[in-house]
């Protein structure tokens, strides 16, 4: 995350639509290099502010409870609170802020505990300046953050192992004929790991619109979040 485009600083952002101030964001990872490329990345960013920096666990708590992050960036392996415990305490605060993880690509089993656990998703280390800028953005809304390149690995795991809930469906499941033609392009997206800012590009609709969709989805078909519906749509065969 330290490399930045020709310019040097990422292009400007705007407030996320809705809020009347920045997003106020926490760092949390063990490396020091991680947090400054982080946080020079962020610095940069019109619209968002970071508010605090921590190097383990137990700190990226105290911190969140005296800074009231709207989003956390979290490290999944940190010294002497792990990532997992750290998320847990993160949202049993009041308020609670939004959760994304840093990860690298081989902690897939970590990731899917996290999901179960309410985290809003997870973002690579190695993801561009635009793509973690989006990321924040997109998790001060509540929009789930979940990075292609690791989504389907992390979904194929949720596929195996869990409980056999209302996850498992097959083409002609009875919550699949529930839903709209459009929904169904919705589900389909959601299965990509897709935030509702692309889905609505891929769709030609507005993200508000969106937003509808993928309420009425999750409705539909008993899921509790954006991660129970893409496995939905993977036990489907919604994705290519």
């Amino acid at each position: 995350m330290t490399d930045l485009p020709a310019s040097g600083l990422p292009a400007p952002e705007l407030l996320v639509p809705g809020r009347d101030r920045p997003v106020r964001v926490l760092l949390a990872d063990d490396e020091e290099l991680i947090r400054h490329g982080v946080r020079l990345i962020l610095r940069h960013a019109e619209g968002i502010e970071v508010v605090g920096e921590a190097a383990n666990g137990v700190e990226a708590v105290r911190l969140a409870a005296e800074t009231r992050p709207d989003v956390a960036l979290v490290d999944i392996r940190m010294p002497v609170l792990d990532g997992l415990a750290t998320i847990e305490r993160l949202l049993a605060l009041d308020p609670r802020p939004q959760v994304v993880m840093l990860t690298t690509f081989g902690d897939e089993r970590n990731v899917t505990r996290a999901l179960r656990s309410g985290a809003t998703g997870f973002l690579l280390k190695d993801e561009g300046p635009q793509e973690l800028i989006s990321a924040v953005r997109a998790a001060a809304t509540g929009d789930a953050v979940l990075s292609p390149k690791v989504t389907r690995s992390v979904i194929e795991r949720m596929l195996d192992a869990g409980p056999a809930r209302p996850d498992r469906a097959a083409p002609g499941d009875e919550r699949l004929a529930a839903l709209t033609g459009r929904e169904r392009e919705v589900l389909a997206l959601l299965g990509q790991g897709l935030a509702n800012g692309e889905i609505g590009r891929r769709l030609g609709i507005g993200v508000g619109t969106v937003k509808s969709h993928v309420s009425a989805v999750l409705v539909k078909t008993g899921s509790d979040s954006r991660v129970q519906a893409a496995v939905l749509a993977h036990r489907a065969g919604l994705l290519p």
